[in-house]
């Protein structure tokens, strides 16, 4: 069987990402290499969760295909990566909180109640909670 193993979001700040992705939205970092040359190698995931659990790679997203991938996605108002979350409510109150802005609060989207927050680091991020 294949699984996921890891998936990229390209980042403004691999350092300001890892903090806003760990302190946060709460994932723990898995990863964190320094690779020479001011680049690192950094990857967070599921907090509690298993070291084979599916990675978020904070890829620099830098260069001439993530710059306009993201530019685009980010015209469009559309989000890189989608999280869910199992109280939508409860985790856009408390990121209201630590100071998050969201483009849109929670809201009805078919089968799942959706909201979509900027990370701080050049993307917007969806938050997801299936409906009962």
């Amino acid at each position: 069987m294949i699984k996921v193993a890891m998936t990229s979001v390209y980042v403004d700040d691999v350092t300001k990402a890892h903090a806003f992705y760990t302190e946060v939205l709460g994932f723990e970092t898995r990863l964190h290499m320094d690779l020479g040359g001011g680049t690192l190698f950094v990857t967070v995931g599921a907090a509690e969760g298993a070291q084979r659990d599916l990675q978020l790679l904070l890829e620099p997203g830098h260069g001439p295909i993530a710059e306009p991938y993201r530019a685009a996605l980010r015209e469009a108002g559309l989000p890189c990566i989608v999280f869910s979350v199992d109280d939508l409510d409860a985790e856009y109150e408390r990121l209201r909180r630590l100071g998050v802005r969201f483009t849109h609060p929670p809201q009805d989207q078919g089968p799942v109640v959706a909201a979509v927050l900027d990370d701080t680091v050049g993307n917007f991020v969806q938050l997801t909670q299936p409906k009962e």
